[in-house]
């Protein structure tokens, strides 16, 4: 069941103990209500598991070590937070935007995202797989040394994004713009990168053993290692 906008207040058992507690966890249930924008806050550590967050705004807030378990958002915005420890395994996420956010030691296991904007945010360390990512941005994102084996990447936009010694070996990206992305020890063996958008250059620096392209990618990649191709005949 989702519940919308409740927060769990450890260590509240009815007492006069835990009063501070109580009235800072109460203060924060007001500042949840939709249509809202919340500026700086802190949510470390609290629970908000299985609940349904609609048009809400946080900027520069703490959700660190937050349980954000089976949380859904729709159409709300994320701003510069910090989501270091946080727990967003199962939560799903439609047209919400995490723009410049902190995400290290994450875990976003089985996690859902559609239509969705990452923009300039940084995943360190986080636990990633499985992950479904549909009609979203990635665009500047962070996603050095992550493991994204075997993840369906396709169709997105992930223009300039760090993939440095990212693992993405058997990911698909298929029709997925990697316009300006950093390759540096990319592991994309196997990987599907037929009709995406990427600088035949910039594979130089990956390894690409067994990886799908399209002829012109090819081209691009043979031209790049010094090799004359010659297309008579073809359509190029």
């Amino acid at each position: 069941m989702w519940s919308d906008g409740d927060v769990s207040e450890p260590g509240h058992d009815g007492s006069d103990d835990g009063k501070d507690d109580w009235d800072s966890n109460e203060r924060l249930v007001g500042l949840m209500d939709e249509d809202r924008q919340v500026v700086g806050e802190d949510f470390a550590d609290l629970v908000f598991a299985g609940q349904l967050w609609r048009d809400r705004r946080f900027v520069s807030c703490r959700f660190t070590e937050a349980d954000l378990r089976g949380l859904r958002t729709e159409r709300c915005e994320f701003t510069e937070c910090d989501f270091t420890g946080a727990d967003l395994g199962e939560s799903e996420h439609r047209a919400t935007a995490m723009r410049a956010c902190v995400l290290t030691r994450a875990t976003l296991t089985r996690a859902h995202f559609r239509g969705c904007s990452l923009l300039g945010s940084q995943f360190t360390d986080c636990r990633l797989r499985p992950l479904t990512i549909t009609d979203s941005d990635l665009s500047l994102v962070s996603l050095g040394g992550a493991d994204l084996r075997k993840t369906d990447l396709s169709g997105l936009r992930m223009r300039e994004a760090n993939l440095v010694a990212t693992d993405l070996r058997g990911a698909v990206l298929r029709g997925t713009d990697l316009s300006g992305v950093r390759l540096s020890g990319t592991r994309l063996e196997n990987a599907d990168l037929r009709e995406a958008t990427v600088e035949p250059g910039s594979l130089r620096q990956a390894r690409v053993e067994g990886a799908r392209v399209d002829l012109i990618t090819a081209v691009g990649f043979a031209t790049a290692h010094g090799l004359n191709v010659d297309l008579t005949g073809t359509d190029l």
